[in-house]
C-alpha cells in the first residue's frame, strides 16, 4: 500500500511569498485515499511506517559507502579536498541548511496519532510488536535530534504536528539551550530502550533496546564532552558570549555546566556498561591475508563482509542485502580495484601502536621504518594490517580455491584513474571481500550483497573507559578490563600504562592530543588514540574532534600519505620503456615533488598554481557549528525583519547569506 505525504517544512517556506499563505508552513496529513482513520492501526502498519523512516549510514550508490566517511580528516583523504572546512573562508552561510522539520514532523505525527490508540488497545497486533514499533519511532526522533544538536546545538523541542497558524509557527520557531536538547533526546532513548526488545522481529536488522542504549551513551558522552571543552566559547548555554542571551524567551534560562557534565556522564557510563557487559568482542585469528580460501579466515575482517551478522555478538544493528531482491551495493567494486579515490593518511597510520604496545618511535618499538608499507606495518596493531594493505597483501581473488601464485598490491595504485586510485598510497581494505561472487577483482557494478555493520558494541566499552576517565580522573576495574579486550583483539599487548608511559608528545601528530588548543593528559589522549584506532574508516573522526575542541590549533597542516620518494617506491612507477610515470611539475603533474614536500606523497601539493591546499589544512572555530541560513530567519520572523525573528544566530556567523564567518584564521 502506498502512502503519499506532503512535506512543507518551515525551512523550505521561502517560495511561500514570505508567508503569505500560512497554509504553506506545514506538513499536512496523508494526502491519499488513506487516511488517518484507516492507517496506523495494525502492528503490520507501525512495522512499515517505523521501518520506512529509518535513515543511517550504511552501503549505497556508486561509492565505497561508510568507509568513505573519514574522507575530509586527518585520517583519510580523497583526491578533492573539503575546502569548505579546511579554507577559511570558504563555508559561507547559506552553503549547507541543517535548519528544517520534515524528519521530526513525520515522527511527531506517527507518536500522536499511535499512542492514545494504543493507550486505547485500539493497535491490532501482538503486544511485544507494537511496542518495538513505537520504540523504533522514539529512537527515530532522537536519532534526528542527535543529527540537530551535532549540527546546530541549541534547536526548537517539538513533540506536536504544528497547527497552521503563524502564531503557532513562530513560537516553534524559539531554539532551546543544547543541554536540553541533549536531555530530551535522552529521555526519547529511554523510552525507546523500554518499549524495545533486543530480539524482535527482523532480528538485529531492525532497532533494539541495546541499540537504544549504545546511542545514549553516545549522546551523552558528546554533550559532556561539548560542554566541558567549549566552555567560554559562547557555543556553551550560559556563557557570556552565549548569543541565546539576546533573546527574551531565555532570560529565566540558568545552567550549572559542572552539574551538567558529571550528570551525562553519569548516563553514559551506566548505558554504555549495560551494553559492553552482554557483548562478545568478534575475533582476531592475526591471519592477514585468505590463504586457503575466500572466507572463513578471520573473523574480525569478516565482520565487515559476510552476508549474515546476525549472530555476531558485537553487532548491535545492521543492514542486509539480497542480489535476488537487486538489494546490493559497491563496496568491493572500489575497495578490491585499487583505491576507489582514497586512502588513509600517513598521520593516522603513525597513531597505530606496534604490538608490544610501544607507539613506533619508541625504543625497542620493533619499528622497521617506512620504506616500504609492508615494513611499515610489520609487527603492527593488527587493525591496521588488516584494514589497510601493503605490497604484500593480497589484492583479489580470481579463482576458488585460492590461487598459489596470489595477486597482490604490489605497489601503491596512486596513478590510476579516480575509481581505481589510492589518493594516499595507504589503501583501505576495510568492508572488501575476496569473494569472486561479491565482485572481487571484477570490473562489475553492484555485484555485493553482504551486510552493512551500523552499530558495533565495542563502541559501548569506548564510551565507558572515555567517560570514566573523564567523570573520575581514573579509570575503575570496568574500564580497564574493557581497554584490554580491546587491545587483546588487536594484537597489541594489553599493558596500557607501557603506552601511556611511552608517550612523546613532540612525536605523535594527532590532532586529538589536544583540546582548546591545549594538550591533554596522556591518559585521556592514549584512550582517544584507541577509539581513533578502532572507529578505522567508521565515519566517527569528525564529530570526535568537534566534541574535543580539538582543531583549534589546525592551521597549515599538510595531509601526507606513504613515503614514495625516500625508500626506493619512486622506482617501480616506470612505464614499458622503463621512464618514470611520475610527474611532478606543470599542469599535468600527478604526484608531489620531493624537493617541495619531501619524502611522503602530498595528495594536495602536486602543483601550487590554483590550489588553496597547498599550505594545508586550517581551521575556522566558527564551523564547530553550522550557521543558519537568512530564510530561516526570515520566514520566522512575525514582520518579515529577521531581527525580529526567535532564532539567533550561531557563535561566529553572521545572519547574510553567501557571508564568510565574521573572524577567520590569519
Amino acid at each position: 500500500m502506498k502512502i503519499t505525504f506532503k512535506y512543507i517544512t518551515l525551512s523550505l517556506l521561502a517560495g511561500a511569498s514570505l508567508l503569505t499563505s500560512c497554509e504553506d508552513f506545514l506538513d499536512r496529513e496523508p494526502l491519499d485515499s488513506v487516511t488517518p482513520d484507516t492507517y496506523l492501526k495494525n502492528e503490520s502498519q507501525l512495522a512499515a511506517y517505523a521501518i520506512n523512516a529509518y535513515s543511517f549510514n550504511i552501503h549505497s550508490g556508486y561509492n565505497g559507502g561508510p568507509i568513505v566517511s573519514d574522507n575530509g580528516t586527518d585520517n583519510q583523504a580523497t583526491a578533492s579536498p573539503n575546502t569548505t572546512y579546511w579554507e577559511p573562508g570558504q563555508w559561507r552561510v547559506g552553503t549547507y541548511d541543517a535548519w528544517g522539520f520534515g524528519t521530526i514532523r513525520n515522527l511527531n505525527y506517527f507518536l500522536e496519532i499511535v499512542i492514545p490508540r494504543w493507550e486505547a488497545g485500539e493497535i491490532e497486533g501482538v503486544e511485544k510488536n507494537i511496542k518495538q514499533y513505537i520504540g523504533e519511532i522514539y529512537f527515530l526522533r532522537a536519532w534526528e535530534y542527535f543529527s540537530k544538536l551535532q549540527n546546530l546545538g541549541d534547536f526548537p523541542i517539538l513533540t506536536k504536528v504544528l497547527s497552521d497558524k503563524k502564531e503557532d509557527l513562530i513560537e516553534a520557531s524559539k531554539r532551546r539551550p543544547r543541554n536540553e536538547v541533549a536531555r530530551f533526546i535522552l529521555s526519547d532513548l529511554d523510552k525507546a530502550a523500554e518499549l524495545m526488545t533486543n530480539s524482535p522481529v527482523g532480528g538485529k536488522n531492525r532497532l533494539t533496546r541495546n541499540a537504544a542504549l549504545l546511542v545514549k551513551s553516545r549522546v551523552a558522552l558528546s554533550e559532556a564532552t561539548w560542554l566541558k571543552y567549549h566552555r567560554g566559547t559562547g557555543r556553551v548555554p550560559g556563557d557570556d558570549t552565549w548569543p541565546g542571551k539576546q533573546k527574551d524567551y531565555l532570560k529565566d534560562f540558568t545552567i550549572n555546566v559542572n552539574q551538567e557534565i558529571d550528570f551525562f556522564l553519569t548516563e553514559a557510563m551506566a548505558a554504555a556498561k549495560e551494553v559492553g557487559d552482554q557483548i562478545t568482542l568478534t575475533v582476531n585469528s592475526k591471519e592477514v591475508n585468505p590463504t586457503s580460501s575466500a572466507s572463513g579466515w578471520n573473523p574480525f575482517f569478516e565482520m565487515y563482509n559476510s552476508k549474515n551478522l546476525e549472530d555476531l555478538s558485537e553487532v548491535v544493528f545492521w543492514k542486509a542485502y539480497d542480489k535476488a531482491l537487486s538489494v546490493n551495493h559497491n563496496a568491493t567494486y572500489y575497495t578490491s580495484r585499487g583505491g576507489g579515490n582514497y586512502g588513509f593518511t600517513k598521520g593516522y597510520v603513525k597513531t597505530f601502536l606496534m604490538e608490544n604496545g610501544l607507539p613506533w618511535y619508541a625504543s625497542n618499538s620493533l619499528y622497521q621504518g617506512d620504506d616500504h608499507i609492508y615494513k611499515e606495518f610489520q609487527n603492527r596493531d593488527y587493525r591496521l594490517r588488516l584494514f589497510s594493505a601493503s605490497e604484500l597483501d593480497r589484492l583479489q581473488m580470481k579463482q576458488e580455491p585460492v590461487e598459489s601464485d596470489p595477486t597482490t598490491w604490489n605497489v601503491p595504485k596512486i596513478l590510476e584513474l579516480p575509481e581505481g586510485r589510492n589518493v594516499t598510497g595507504y589503501h583501505i581494505r576495510k568492508a572488501m571481500s575476496y569473494e569472486i561472487a561479491q565482485g572481487s577483482g571484477g570490473d562489475t557494478h553492484f555485484l555485493s550483497d553482504y551486510g552493512c555493520v551500523v552499530f558495533r558494541g565495542v563502541e559501548a566499552m569506548l564510551n565507558y573507559m572515555e567517560a570514566c576517565y573523564e567523570k573520575n580522573s581514573n579509570l575503575d576495574a570496568t574500564a580497564e578490563s574493557y581497554w584490554k579486550a580491546i587491545r587483546t583483539r588487536a594484537g597489541v599487548d594489553p599493558d596500557f600504562n607501557k603506552t601511556i608511559a611511552a608517550t612523546d608528545y613532540t612525536k605523535e601528530d594527532d590532532w586529538a592530543i589536544y583540546s582548546a588548543g591545549q594538550p591533554v593528559d596522556k591518559t585521556l589522549y592514549n584512550i582517544r588514540r584507541e577509539r581513533r584506532c578502532e572507529f578505522i574508516a567508521d565515519g566517527m573522526r569528525m564529530w570526535d574532534l568537534k566534541r574535543w575542541r580539538a582543531l583549534d590549533q589546525v592551521k597549515n597542516y599538510v595531509i601526507e600519505g606513504f613515503n614514495l620518494w625516500g625508500g626506493g617506491a619512486a622506482e617501480l612507477y616506470k612505464d614499458d620503456k622503463g621512464e618514470s610515470r611520475l610527474i611532478i611539475t606543470g599542469d599535468q603533474a600527478n604526484v608531489s615533488s620531493q624537493a617541495a614536500s619531501g619524502n611522503n606523497l602530498c595528495p594536495y601539493r602536486m602543483t601550487e598554481k590554483n590550489n588553496t591546499m597547498y599550505n594545508g589544512y586550517t581551521w575556522t572555530p566558527a564551523c564547530y557549528l553550522y550557521p543558519i541560513v537568512f530564510s530561516d530567519f526570515m520566514l520566522s520572523s512575525p514582520d518579515g525583519d529577521v531581527n525580529n525573528s526567535p532564532i539567533y544566530q550561531n557563535p561566529g556567523w553572521p545572519i547574510e547569506d553567501g557571508a564568510s564567518a565574521l573572524e577567520l584564521p590569519n
